[in-house]
C-alpha cells in the first residue's frame, strides 16, 4: 500500500514537472530566449499566502537558517527540476524490487 502511495506521488509530481516545463517552453518560444521560472516565483503565483505561511514557520517553529541559504537555493531552481528530481525520488522509493531468481545458476 505504502509502495502504491509513492507511485502515485512520483505520477503526480511527473505531470507537475511536464506543465511546469511546457510553460517554460512556451515562454521561451515566445520571448527566442531560454527562460526558467524559479520555483519561488511559480508558488508566489500560485499561492502567495502558502508560501507566507511556509516560510514564517520555518523561521518560528524550525531553525531559521533552514529557510534562508538551504530552501531559498532549492526554490531558486526551475519548477520542472525540483519537481523531476521529486518524481524520480518517489519512484525509486515506490519501485517494486527485483525478484530474485535462482534458475540462473542452474545447469542447462
Amino acid at each position: 500500500m505504502l509502495r502504491f502511495v509513492f507511485r502515485v506521488l512520483a505520477t503526480v509530481s511527473l505531470a507537475v514537472a511536464v506543465v511546469m516545463a511546457v510553460i517554460d517552453a512556451t515562454r521561451s518560444i515566445a520571448a527566442s530566449d531560454w527562460i526558467t521560472t524559479p520555483l519561488a516565483e511559480s508558488w508566489q503565483a500560485v499561492s502567495p499566502d502558502t508560501f507566507e505561511a511556509a516560510a514564517k514557520y520555518t523561521n518560528e517553529a524550525m531553525l531559521p537558517e533552514l529557510w534562508d541559504p538551504v530552501a531559498m537555493s532549492i526554490l531558486a531552481l526551475p519548477g520542472f527540476v525540483v519537481f523531476l528530481v521529486l518524481a524520480l525520488l518517489f519512484y525509486l522509493i515506490g519501485r517494486r524490487p527485483e525478484r530474485r531468481r535462482f534458475d540462473r545458476f542452474a545447469m542447462r
